[in-house]
Formats: C-alpha cells, structure tokens, sequence
C-alpha cells in the first residue's frame, strides 16, 4: 500500500511539474509572434484548468475519495493572478469533480478547489512594475505550507483518509509548489531579460528616447499603411561651440533637456528620436501645414526661451534650434521623406538658424 501510494502521489506531482514546464516554456517561445494570444486575459485560467483536469482524470480512489493534487495549480494561479484567475481556473474542475461523484463531492469540492483558490487570491503575490513578474518563492511556500497544514487536518477528521495518505499528500503537493514557483521564476527572469535588451536596442542609452532604428521601423509601417503623418529633423545651433565653451557634460545635459522638451510636446501618435549627435527626428501624425507649422514653432519658441546653464557663450546669448519640415505623399519612401526634412533643415541653418522651414518641392 506504501508503495502504491507513493507512486501515485510522484506520478501526480512529476505531470503537474512537467506541463508547467511545458506550457512556460511554450510562452517563451511562442510569446513574440502570439503577444495578442499571451495577453489574453484567458489563456491562463484555460491553462490551469487543462493541467487541473488532467491531474483529476485518474484520481486515487479511497473509501469514496477522489485524491489527487489539483489543489496545487489552483493555489498557485490564484496566488500569482488574484481572485479573477483563480475563480475562472475553478469552475470546470468543479464541474468535473461533480461528475465523478462519491460520498464526499461536497467537501472534496470544499477542500481542494474553493479553499486553495480562496487562500492564494487572499494572499495574491502583489505585482511589481513588471511585465512578467517574479514570486517571492520563500513567502508563497509559507502560506502553501499554512494552506496544505489545515487542508490536511480538515481532511484527516472529516474524511476516512489516513495519516499516511495526508502526510504524502502534504510531502507531495509542497515539492510540486515549490517546482511549480521555480519554473514560474525562471521564464520570466528570461522573458524580462528578453524585454529589457529589446528596450535597449531601441534606444538611445544618452538622452533616453527611441533611437533612430526604433523611429525608422515604426515610420517605416506607417508609410507602407499609407497613414498621413509630417517629418521634422531638428538640430542644436552651434552645438560644438556650446561643448567647446562649457565642456560636453553639459553639452550632454543640454541634449537631454531639448530632447524632454520634444517629448513632452508630442500629441497623440506623435514619436521623437534622437538621430543622432545634437539631431532630433519627429514624426506627426498630422498633414495639415498650418498645424504641423504652429507645433514646430512653439517647440522652436520653447527651446529658445529655456534657460540653459552656460547659453550666454552662444552666438546671440541663447541657445536654440533649426527645423526642417517635409510631408508625406502616397508616391514617397519614407527615406525620401527624411530627406527632405532633411534638406528643409539645412536651408533653416543657411538662413540664419533659429527657424523652421517647410521643404517646397524643387
């Protein structure tokens, strides 16, 4: 009979530790191309539920008993995912354990579905700032270890099941909790590192913003959309005079602020980036001349009027910026609509700087 059980409880606990494995590492791989599918608010309750109603198919029957280990799936998701998560993961292993039947349905039910799922959502693992967030395994094993102390207790006096049957089920259920935590923790050490490198690739490790390969690739889907938008490049005035005078720390924090400024003005749909050196490149979602004129020319007001530390050594005692404006057309590549922003730009610093000018076809 020791060996009996045994057995079973390991064959339990290695299926819940397996699909765990199987289905985190699935959304590691799989998480890129079906981001929409992995946001779903759905996709992890039917999880559970499938790995909950694989561990109730074959239970180990005992005086009328249905013994298995689905309290523990049930207990983690709730922890990790709140009260919502837990709730949907429930309903069709309660459903299921129904339909087996037996004199104890109720407090089975009671037991090894509401209890767990009420313990771990009460409990819930509070989120850090985090797209995929990492359990404190330490904290979690203690309130398992406080969930499967009662549940064993209750099911010892209220059930025909023996001290061996709830100490293995105790030994058990704590290995696969555990298993389970590390599993969860592991993938997402992974996807976290995934995202954190992506986020630096795109962007600029000085000034913070997008840089030019983030702006080209979503410019570049916007013109293949056909979606209107305007382009302006802008450029520090006498940005090596500035550094020259004042040295380049300062030269980077003037970077900096000019680029909060150009954040900060941005609309809805609106992007900036830095393109590099004392260049800036913005996008507008917008084609009308007159708004896209008005914004450029407050963004070029607001960068002359900022009081920068050591501007006094600039040619006319301020530092400022030059503009250069193009618009999008269906016929155009959006090289050739930075290009000619581009060229805009240079006929604002020939003119004098501190300008913005429109590029005009020829």
């Amino acid at each position: 009979m020791m060996e009996k059980l045994f057995f079973y409880f390991l064959e339990n606990m290695a299926l819940i530790i397996a699909l765990m494995f199987l289905g985190l590492k699935a959304k590691e791989v799989l998480l890129q191309k079906f981001e929409k599918l992995f946001s779903s608010f759905w996709v992890y309750p039917l999880f559970v539920t499938i790995l909950t109603l694989i561990v109730m198919y074959n239970p180990l029957g005992y005086e009328g008993m249905k013994i298995d280990l689905r309290a523990v799936p049930l207990f983690f998701v709730a922890y990790a995912g709140g009260w919502r998560l837990g709730i949907l993961s429930g309903i069709i292993p309660l459903i299921f354990r129904v339909y087996l039947g037996g004199p104890t349905v109720l407090i089975g039910i009671i037991q090894t579905i509401i209890l767990p799922i009420c313990f771990g959502a009460f409990f819930k693992h509070k989120q850090k700032d985090t797209h995929h967030p990492i359990l404190n395994l330490s904290k979690m094993m203690f309130y398992f270890i406080i969930f499967e102390i009662i549940q064993s207790v209750w099911m010892y006096f209220s059930t025909e099941a023996t001290v061996l049957i709830t100490v293995l089920v105790f030994i058990f259920a704590c290995i696969a909790a555990w298993s389970m935590g590390l599993i969860f923790n592991d993938v997402h050490r992974s996807l976290n590192m995934i995202n954190q490198l992506e986020m630096l690739s795109y962007q600029d490790a000085m000034t913070l913003l997008p840089n030019i390969r983030y702006f080209k690739e979503k410019l570049q889907k916007m013109a293949e959309q056909k979606d209107p938008f305007a382009i302006a490049m802008i450029d520090v005035d006498y940005f090596k005079k500035y550094n020259d005078a004042n040295g380049h720390p300062k030269g980077d924090v003037v970077l900096r602020t000019i680029g909060n400024i150009l954040s900060d003005s941005c609309g809805a749909g609106d992007f900036v980036a830095r393109y590099g050196g004392e260049e800036f490149i913005m996008c507008f979602q917008k084609n009308s001349l007159q708004q896209v004129s008005d914004i450029t020319e407050r963004l070029r007001k607001s960068v002359e009027v900022y009081i920068f530390e050591g501007e006094e050594t600039q040619p006319g005692g301020f530092l400022t910026i030059s503009i250069g404006v193009s618009f999008s057309k269906p016929e155009k590549s959006m090289e050739a609509i930075i290009e000619e922003a581009d060229k805009a730009l240079y006929q604002s610093k020939k003119n004098g700087r501190n300008r913005v000018t429109i590029y005009k076809e020829g």
